[in-house]
């Protein structure tokens, strides 16, 4: 239940991280902060979120769908 809920804690970092880049897209940052800096955060979070995923599903700790017939 712990996997679950880091995950969903890093998606919503995520999406935090997407809408401050769009953020410094749409008016520009006050403090100059480039938006690469959040894309890259973005990137590196998905990056993350995957191999918890892998790490996961290859433990055992969560278990996919069965495939369908």
């Amino acid at each position: 239940m712990w996997i679950k809920i880091i995950l969903v804690l890093l998606l919503i970092y995520m999406i935090f991280n997407l809408f401050a880049a769009l953020k410094v897209m749409m008016v520009g940052s006050k403090d100059g902060t480039p938006m690469s800096k959040y894309i890259g955060r973005r990137v590196l979070t998905s990056a993350i979120i995957v191999t918890l995923i892998l790490i996961a599903v290859a433990t055992g700790l969560i278990t996919p769908n069965p495939r369908p017939y």
